[in-house]
C-alpha cells in the first residue's frame, strides 16, 4: 500500500504546485477509488475564488459530495499535500471519506508559514478532529515532507 499511496500522493503535491502557479496558496488534493482510479482532483482556490472555505480539501468535498454518495466515498482515498486543518477534516469526515494520506504535518507547515495571515495555521491534527466523531477514519501521513515543503519555498516571505 505504501508505493501506492506515495504514487498517489506526488500527484496531490503537483495539483499544490498547479494550484500556486494559479494564484492560489501551494495545496492540492485528489480523490482515488478503491481501484485506484483518480476521481477528482482540487486546487486551493481561497485566492481567486475569495472564498475563505476554499481550501483543497474543502472544496475536493464540496464536489465528491454532490457526485457520489456517502457509502461509495467511505471506500475513497483523499490524498492531501498538507495535513488537513480542523476545518478540512470536518468537511472529509461530513463528506464520510474513509481514508486520508497527506504529505506536510501542520507542525512543519506552521514553521513555514510563521504568522503569516493567509494562513493562521491551527495546531490541531486531523487526527485528533477525526478522533472527537464517531466514524473510524484511517489516517497515514506525514510523507514525503520534503517534497509538499518544497512547492511552499518563498511563497509566505
Amino acid at each position: 500500500m505504501l508505493e501506492r499511496d506515495l504514487f498517489y500522493l506526488r500527484k496531490a503535491i503537483e495539483v499544490s504546485r498547479k494550484a500556486r502557479e494559479h494564484g492560489n496558496t501551494p495545496f492540492g488534493a485528489i480523490l482515488v477509488d478503491s481501484s485506484g482510479t483518480i476521481l477528482m482532483e482540487q486546487e486551493n482556490i481561497e485566492v481567486t475564488e475569495h472564498d475563505c472555505t476554499g481550501h483543497a480539501e474543502a472544496a475536493l468535498m464540496r464536489r465528491a459530495s454532490r457526485a457520489y454518495d456517502k457509502g461509495f466515498l467511505w471506500t475513497c482515498t483523499l490524498y492531501t499535500s498538507a495535513e488537513p486543518c480542523a476545518m478540512c477534516s470536518g468537511a472529509i469526515y461530513w463528506g464520510n471519506v474513509g481514508r486520508v494520506v497527506y504529505g506536510l504535518s501542520e507542525e512543519r507547515l506552521l514553521a513555514l508559514t510563521g504568522n503569516n495571515p493567509q494562513n493562521p495555521t491551527f495546531m490541531l491534527p486531523c487526527r485528533e478532529v477525526f478522533a472527537r466523531g464517531q466514524k473510524n477514519i484511517t489516517v497515514v501521513g506525514p510523507l514525503l515532507e520534503d517534497e509538499a515543503a518544497a512547492v511552499h519555498e518563498g511563497y509566505w516571505k
